[in-house]
């Protein structure tokens, strides 16, 4: 007979938390991160570097109509996070969605969706490092390129290492920066749009953009789920709240909150902020794909050196998601490490409740794709970020898996944990699956944009390690079979083994 998955379980970490342990013990992670911390990662979180630098292409692609491609995928990440949401608050833990696969599905699926996950955050801090140096590089040409490269990303190393509440200050500034700066733009440009602005063209600004120079939908109904392949990678990193929420004070009401806000997030600062470009310029002006659609908004509101404001932001951008990604990365590791998945040595933390090595070796992983990004930018490291390009939809997809049975888990053993609940369950989750098979489908059809190249080569990672996964579980299996076989043998055994 199968054994029921439990809420728990053995070596996770006292009081349901992964491996988080008292304070001073050193034996796992501590509460180092406080409710103003949690707040601005839950809110910047949301706001990756790639709305500001890849909305141009998906503006270019679906004209006015990029808003219903960003109001799918937020659409899709509402309802993800609700379910991860559900799963975290009942039992909150650092290695989050993996963890809870491995409680919902079994041990292979918590291992291969962790590795993955670990795997495309080593491949961002590559290539947000790169981008980060090529911006400073600009403004002190003599430093090289790749020693800026080497300099962020040593920063933000000793950042991680000295405590989680130095992770989380400079989070809470990073994100602050930003979410002021979409806030202005929004605020600004919405004033220039309903010609309250001063100097603005009211001519070229304003809500007959959305539907003039070829309607809403210039390039056809199809453009939209083209433009959903362009935006979709720009909202990772929303998870990363219920990660961290392992570390903080109050998990449950951490958890809580960040699920509760994610729709005013998506809604203001992804939708909002572009419903603002499209207003301001018509999409098909050349400034949009030539300058960028923020720095081209920028420039339409006359607002001097808008291009170098942009890049601060960006910059700031590419900083934030640099230290949530060696965050996530090295907490992923800890959870693999205190499930068995990863070495033991990823689980050990420091007296400051640090995990040492699985930071270190997360980094050093992000340094060798570094490498090759300036060595072999057109073979090794374009494999590396196409091979990992599609994982964020297979974590949304394994998140609908582990909700479907983990709801029932929940209700079976703790009801009292549900305090947040997954709308219309078990239809709206069926449904999110579905719509995520259906891009990841979509996907395969497109060779303009490198989708089909993308979801073949993730997927024959996501299969390598699932081999491996398998494997694992399988030659576990035997040999406690063969203990139990040897146990029966010679009793005397058995009562050292115990």
């Amino acid at each position: 007979m199968t054994s029921q998955p439990t809420l728990t379980k053995a070596g996770s970490g006292p009081g349901g938390h992964d491996g988080t342990g008292d304070p001073g013990s050193g034996s796992g992670l501590q509460a180092g991160l406080k409710n103003r911390h949690l707040s601005m990662i839950a809110i910047g979180g949301v706001i990756g570097a790639g709305l500001f630098v890849g909305s141009s292409s998906g503006i270019a692609t679906a004209g006015p109509g990029i808003l219903l491609s960003y109001a799918l995928v937020g659409t899709l990440v509402v309802l993800v996070m609700r379910m991860l949401g559900e799963m975290s608050a009942a039992n909150p833990t650092s290695g989050s969605f993996s963890a809870h696969a491995d409680r919902a599905l079994g041990p292979w699926a918590g291992f291969t969706i962790g590795w993955l996950y670990w795997f495309f955050w080593v491949v961002v801090l590559a290539v947000e490092a790169t981008a980060g140096a090529v911006i400073l590089e600009g403004w002190i040409p003599s430093v090289p390129q790749w020693a800026w490269a080497l300099i962020v990303m040593v920063v933000l190393t000793g950042t991680n290492l000295v405590s989680v509440g130095s992770y989380g200050e400079f989070e809470f500034w990073f994100a602050g920066i930003k979410v002021v700066a979409i806030g202005a733009f929004i605020v600004i440009g919405g004033l220039a749009v309903f010609g309250l602005l001063p100097g603005v063209d009211s001519e070229q600004a304003g809500l007959s953009n959305l539907t003039e120079h070829g309607g809403f939908l210039p390039n056809g109904a199809g453009a939209i789920l083209t433009g959903v392949l362009l935006v979709v990678f720009s909202f990772m990193g929303s998870e990363i709240a219920t990660l961290a929420a392992g570390e903080s004070e109050d998990p449950q009401r951490a958890v809580t909150k960040a699920t509760n806000s994610i729709i005013w997030r998506v809604a203001v600062f992804y939708l909002g902020s572009i419903l603002v470009v499209v207003s301001l310029l018509p999409w098909d002006s050349t400034a949009i794909t030539d300058k960028g659609s923020y720095v081209a908004a920028l420039d339409s509101l006359g607002i001097a050196h808008a291009g170098q404001i942009m890049n601060f932001i960006v910059l700031t951008s590419v900083l934030s998601c640099l230290n949530s990604g060696l965050y996530t990365a090295s907490r992923m590791a800890f959870s693999l490490g205190r499930r068995g998945d990863a070495p033991q040595s990823f689980a050990r933390t420091t007296g400051q409740g640090v995990p040492r090595t699985a930071i270190l070796v997360s980094v050093v992983f992000g340094f060798v794709a570094v490498f090759f990004n300036y060595k072999f930018p057109d073979s090794v490291f374009l494999f590396l970020v196409n091979s990992s390009g599609a994982v964020a939809l297979f974590v949304w997809l394994v998140i609908c898996f582990s909700q479907l049975r983990m709801r029932k888990i929940i209700e079976r053993e703790a009801p009292e944990k549900l305090v947040v609940r997954m709308w219309l369950y078990p239809y709206l989750t069926w449904a999110t699956a579905a719509l995520i098979v259906f891009v990841l489908g979509y996907m395969l059809t497109d060779t303009e944009h490198d989708g089909r190249r993308t979801v073949l080569l993730s997927l024959l990672v996501a299969a390598l390690v699932l081999a491996v996964a398998v494997a694992r579980q399988r030659t576990g299996k035997r040999n406690a079979l063969q203990a139990d076989q040897t146990d029966q043998a010679d009793p005397q055994t058995a009562e050292v083994r115990d």
